[in-house]
C-alpha cells in the first residue's frame, strides 16, 4: 500500500469522520459511550479513545463536526429544490434520533456568525429554537434589537418555550421588545383592545422593519410544543387537519400550500403579520423530523425561508434523496 501524501484539499479519512461522528453523538446528541458503539459498530473503549482524540485536535466545536459530515451535497440540492440562499444540515445517528439537539446545535453557531451590531432581529419560540442557546458565541453587540414576534404561554412546568427571545437577547446585551400577552386570545376584539390600547402598538411597529427572522414550524399532532403547553386544544386542532391544516408557526395556522387558513383561531393570534415576517430580507426556517414533514413543507411555502436549518434525514425527504 502507498503511503498517503498530504494535500491540501483531502477528504477526511474514514477514520476521520468516524471520530467525528462519535463526538458530535455525545456532545450534541447527548448519547452514552454504549450507545454510540453500537450505533457505530465498534467498542466501547474504541470510542472512548476517539472523543479525548476529538477533544484533543479540537473538533468538538459544531462547526469543524459539522464541517466534514459529507453534508455539502445534500445542502446544495436543498438550495436547488427549494430557492434557498443556504441550507445547513444537522447530521444525526440514526433515522430514529431527534433531531431537536442537533439542529439547534448548527442554528446556534450559525446565529452567532449572522449576528452584526445595529441589526433588528425577530424571533418566534419552541423547543428547537431553545436548544441553540447553548450555542451561541455570546458577546456584546452595539444597537442590536430583538423583537419577540408572538405571545406567550400561559402555563408550564419545567421550561417556558417562549423565553427564547429574551434569553438570546441577554446573549448578547441586546434591547429586547416582547408581545406581554397569550400567544392566543379570547377574541379579535381583546386583540386588538391589546394592540391599540395596552401599549402593543410601540412593538408591533417596530416589528415592520426587521433586518432577519428566525422562526420554527410545528406540527398540530399531541406532541406539538401548540399541544403540550395547551395553547390551542385538541378539538381545533383536530378540527382545523380536517381543513386541511398541516402545521403552525408563530400559532398561525396553515395548510400544505402555505396559506394560512381563514378561521376565527388565526385572528385571535397575537402575532406580528405573517406579512411583516415575510419582509425582512433575511428569514430562517429551523425545523426537522419526519413527523413534521408536511408542516416543514407548508412552512417552505409560507415563509419563502432565505436559510432552512434541518437534519439530514428531513433533508433527504425534502430533497427526494434516498435515506
Amino acid at each position: 500500500m502507498k503511503p498517503d501524501h498530504p494535500i491540501e484539499s483531502r477528504a477526511p479519512r474514514r477514520s476521520e469522520r468516524l471520530r467525528q461522528r462519535a463526538a458530535w453523538m455525545y456532545f450534541v446528541e447527548e448519547m452514552t459511550q454504549s450507545a454510540i458503539a453500537d450505533a457505530l459498530g465498534v467498542g466501547r473503549v474504541t470510542v472512548v479513545r476517539m472523543l479525548a482524540e476529538a477533544k484533543a485536535l479540537g473538533e468538538v466545536r459544531i462547526a469543524l463536526s459539522r464541517g466534514h459530515a459529507e453534508l455539502g451535497g445534500l445542502e446544495a440540492a436543498l438550495c436547488t429544490t427549494h430557492g434557498f440562499d443556504e441550507a445547513l444540515v444537522a447530521p444525526l445517528s440514526s433515522t430514529e434520533a431527534d433531531a431537536t439537539s442537533p439542529i439547534g446545535a448548527v442554528l446556534g453557531e450559525y446565529l452567532s456568525s449572522l449576528l452584526r451590531n445595529d441589526m433588528k432581529i425577530g424571533l418566534g419560540w419552541g423547543r428547537t429554537l431553545n436548544r441553540s442557546l447553548e450555542h451561541l458565541r455570546e458577546r456584546s453587540l452595539r444597537g442590536l434589537n430583538i423583537v419577540s414576534l408572538v405571545g406567550g404561554v400561559t402555563h408550564f412546568a419545567h421550561d417556558n418555550p417562549a423565553e427564547f427571545p429574551s434569553a438570546f437577547a441577554r446573549a448578547f446585551n441586546a434591547d429586547c421588545y416582547l408581545i406581554p400577552s397569550p400567544a392566543l386570545v379570547d377574541s379579535p376584539a381583546t386583540k386588538t383592545a391589546l394592540i391599540e390600547r395596552c401599549g402593543l402598538r410601540g412593538v408591533y411597529d417596530f416589528a415592520n422593519a426587521l433586518d432577519a427572522v428566525v422562526v420554527s414550524a410545528g406540527s398540530l399532532g399531541p406532541e406539538a410544543t401548540i399541544a403540550r403547553y395547551e395553547v390551542i386544544g385538541e378539538a381545533d386542532r383536530r378540527a382545523l387537519s380536517e381543513l386541511g391544516a398541516v402545521g403552525e408557526m408563530l400559532c398561525n395556522v396553515y395548510d400544505h400550500d402555505g396559506r394560512v387558513l381563514d378561521h376565527p383561531l388565526n385572528q385571535r393570534v397575537m402575532s406580528v403579520p405573517m406579512g411583516a415576517v415575510r419582509a425582512a430580507p433575511i428569514r430562517v426556517l429551523a425545523a426537522g423530523g419526519i413527523h413534521k414533514l408536511a408542516a416543514i413543507e407548508g412552512a417552505i411555502r409560507l415563509l419563502r425561508p432565505t436559510t432552512l436549518v434541518t437534519d439530514e434525514v428531513t433533508a433527504r425527504r425534502l430533497t427526494g434523496i434516498p435515506i
